[in-house]
Formats: structure tokens, sequence, C-alpha cells
């Protein structure tokens, strides 16, 4: 009998939620970086083993929202851990707890929802800090399972997807059984391309920072992307570009690089820079760059 859930990942930025839904499937669908906020939209990943279909969202970080951009990545974590079979609240072994992590857990307590503390980066401490992050966990909240994990180096992942098992249903599979994201294949790009501006940037311009697919060609040759990167100030889109274009050029074959090892075929990747001033404080252009409630 075929069984599936929906298992939303959460937690506050930097704490590696997305590097741990990427080592669950094997494969990179959602974009990392040091800086926080890094992811904006719910990211489906899907791992389907033997009988089970396990439907993973990884969501924005917990965030107090400063802007309408930081209100949209909010109600899209929250909505993710509302509408899913089971919660992983990921944490840093290395980090109090926070106030995000005390209204995780507070919501798990009022709905009695399925959860997961997944103690991330356990191969940065040692075993006294992790006994000790353990007990102040569970003096909050008694979780179904506590996994302490490394997902960056693939360290009990296989226990953290049994323990995982116990939150599914029978039911059939939402999804084919290759299948690995329901994201469109213009975000996938449009991601990619953001994720190398935010390694590639200084620290003030990648939160003002969004990526649009203006054009997607798929022939039998190559993939033909026009992207159009938008920022919010003048003095950004210089640094975007780059004396000569140097940094724009540096970005584009880092992008180009890794979507065509995505998609299996040579990418030709055409890069715009426009100026959209303090886009994030308005709902509408918030809205227009796709970040929208579903």
């Amino acid at each position: 009998m075929k069984k599936t859930g929906f298992i939303a990942i959460v937690g506050r930025p930097n704490v590696g939620k997305s590097t741990l839904l990427n080592a669950i499937l094997g494969e990179k669908i959602s974009i990392i970086s040091s800086k926080p906020q890094t992811t904006r939209n719910r990211i489906t990943g899907i791992h389907t083993v033997g009988e089970c279909q396990f439907v993973f969202l990884d969501t924005p970080g917990m965030i107090k929202p400063r802007n309408p951009l930081g209100d949209y990545m909010v109600r899209t974590a929250d909505r993710s851990m509302r509408e899913a079979d089971a919660v992983i609240l990921v944490a840093d072994v290395n980090r109090p707890i926070s106030v995000a992590e005390e209204n995780v857990i507070a919501y798990l307590k009022e709905s009695g929802t399925g959860s997961i503390l997944a103690l991330n980066k356990i191969d940065l401490c040692d075993r006294v800090k992790l006994a000790e992050m353990i007990a102040a966990y569970a003096k909050l909240h008694s979780f179904d399972a506590t996994v302490p994990v490394s997902a960056r180096k693939g360290k009990n992942i296989d226990i953290l997807l049994d323990e995982c098992k116990r939150f599914l249903i029978e039911h059939e599979w939402f999804f084919p059984e290759d299948m690995l994201t329901d994201q469109p294949e213009r975000q996938i790009a449009a991601e990619v391309i953001r994720e190398k501006l935010l390694q590639t940037l200084s620290q003030e311009v990648p939160h003002g920072i969004a990526v649009v697919v203006e054009e997607f060609k798929d022939t039998e040759r190559l993939i033909s992307i026009r992207a159009e990167i938008f920022c919010e100030r003048e003095s950004h889109k210089k640094i975007i570009i780059g004396k000569g274009g140097e940094t724009l050029k540096l970005v584009g074959t880092r992008a180009r690089e890794e979507l065509e090892q995505f998609f299996g075929t040579k990418v030709y990747l055409d890069l715009w820079v426009k100026v959209k001033e303090n886009w994030r404080e308005s709902a509408a252009m918030v809205r227009n760059f796709g970040y929208r409630d579903e």
C-alpha cells in the first residue's frame, strides 16, 4: 500500500533548512547561502522510496517582518506549517533557543501536530553541548523524535527519514515517482541566478534583489534564458554589474554552469540589471515579482 505525507521544514534563518532538504533528496533543488533570508518561497521537495512518498516543504526563515516581502515570507512559513501533516523544527545546536523556536513550539502544543526536532550542525559542536541543547528543548516540548544531524555532511539523514515515516498515511501518491520538485523551470532558473548573486555580492545588496525570468526557450540543442535582475538603488546596480561588467559576468557563468548540470543540456543565459527603488516596501511590487500567496 502506498503511503504519503506533507512535512514542513521550519526554523529561523541560517539554521540549514535548505541544506537539509537537499541532503534528504540527494539533489540540490533549494538554493543555499550564508546570508539570511535566502529562501523566500515555499520549495517542495519530493522524496519517493519504496512504498513511501515524502513531500517536504522548505520554508522561509522565521523572522520579524519589516516590509511587505517579510510579511509574505512569514505568511508562507506559517501557512506551510499549518497545512502539513508534520513539522520538522530545524535548530542550530550552537545557538540558544530564540523566540522563533518558541513560537513554533507554541503552535505545535496548540495544534498537536506531529513534530521532529532536528538539531543541526552537530559537526561543529561537542557532545556536552549537544546534550545540553537536547535537554533544553525537552523542557519546552515533548517532540515525537529528536534527531541530531549534520545536513552539510549528510549525517543521520537516514535516521531522520525513518522518524518521518510515522507521519505518513495510506494514500495514493500526489506526484510521479521520479519527480523531485513541483517548481516550474522558470522559477528554478530564477532561484539559481539569485543564489549566485547572494554568494557573489556584498552584504548590503542581496536582500534588495529579485530575479524574474522573462524568456525561457527550450530547444533540442539548448535552453535560452533571458532574466532581469531588479535591485533597489542605482549604486546597487553598479555593484551587481561590477567594473567592466566583471561581476555580472561571473554571476552569469556560475549560474549557467549549475543550470546546465541541472537541466542536462547547454544553457544560454542573458542577464539584465534594472532598478526598482524600494520594491520590498510595495505590496504590489512584491506580488509582481512572484511573491504572492497561493
